[in-house]
């Protein structure tokens, strides 16, 4: 029997199908296309569903949701699914994003920003308030810094997968191509680790954030890959975008100057 209360919708149809509520689910994800293929076939079998609230954030700035639901498949197997509900975007609007791990929905929460602290402001050393090319300054110091080196803790966890979805929503034409692709097939661990992030007024004294992660992999003949995604709002209308680089200069590089559009 399907769980009659949609903890995000009460409103909605208590008597809505399976069917009916998977289609609304990917619908209303912006990331939809980021599920593995082999996930959405699944929910084509699925009979029975039930949604609950995992966890939840408010704040003057932010409103984070989490929720799980989870299907009854035909071949008697269980899928959950993770789905983040926020109010990051520009107007403030509801959005969703769906994930097959607890761990990649967390993953998404913590690189939402929090907003601007109320009362905060940056002073320079002569005392006067600092405006936009002291906070590029900054930006570019902060990105000429070296990342202190990490353990890498490699995680079994269909990771040419999880390689594949990163290649495919890169935006930026120079993005690693198919001989990286290929080689990134013999991924079996990876281990993500954010090296930057950072919110900086651009244009118009709007904040755009700035955040970069490095995708490490574990490939079958011993050897590693990495892939410098940059993930950014620098754009003409405030969009989210993402970028990929074969090495962290290039990626860095593509950070500050996207801080300098005008």
């Amino acid at each position: 029997m399907n769980d009659p209360h949609d903890p995000q919708d009460p409103s909605h149809d208590p008597y809505e199908t399976t069917d009916t509520q998977v289609e609304r689910l990917l619908g209303r994800a912006l990331n939809s296309f980021d599920l593995p293929d082999s996930t959405v076939e699944r929910l084509a079998s699925a009979l029975a569903h039930s949604s609950a609230l995992h966890s939840s954030h408010h704040s003057a700035s932010l409103h984070r949701t989490t929720y799980r639901h989870t299907y009854l498949l035909a071949d008697g197997t269980a899928l959950s699914l993770w789905e983040l509900v926020h109010n990051s975007g520009r107007d403030g609007t509801e959005h969703h994003e769906l994930y097959v791990e607890e761990s990649e929905a967390r993953l998404a929460a913590s690189r939402l920003p929090s907003g601007p602290s109320l009362g905060w402001s940056v002073e320079r050393a002569d005392g006067l308030a600092a405006d936009e090319d002291d906070d590029l300054e900054v930006l570019s110091a902060l990105l000429a810094r070296p990342i202190p080196a990490q353990p890498r803790m490699y995680v079994p966890d269909n990771s040419a997968d999880h390689a594949r979805r990163v290649l495919r929503r890169a935006e930026n034409a120079d993005r690693p191509g198919e001989p990286t692709a290929r080689r990134l097939r013999l991924a079996f661990a990876h281990h993500i680790t954010q090296a930057f992030g950072r919110q900086c007024p651009v244009e118009g004294g709007r904040d755009a954030g700035f955040t970069l992660y490095e995708h490490q992999f574990l490939l079958l003949d011993g050897s590693e890959v990495s892939l410098w995604e940059v993930e950014h709002t620098a754009t003409p209308d405030g969009r989210h975008m993402c970028e990929v680089y074969a090495d962290e200069r290039a990626a860095r590089e593509a950070m500050e100057s996207r801080s300098r559009v005008r």
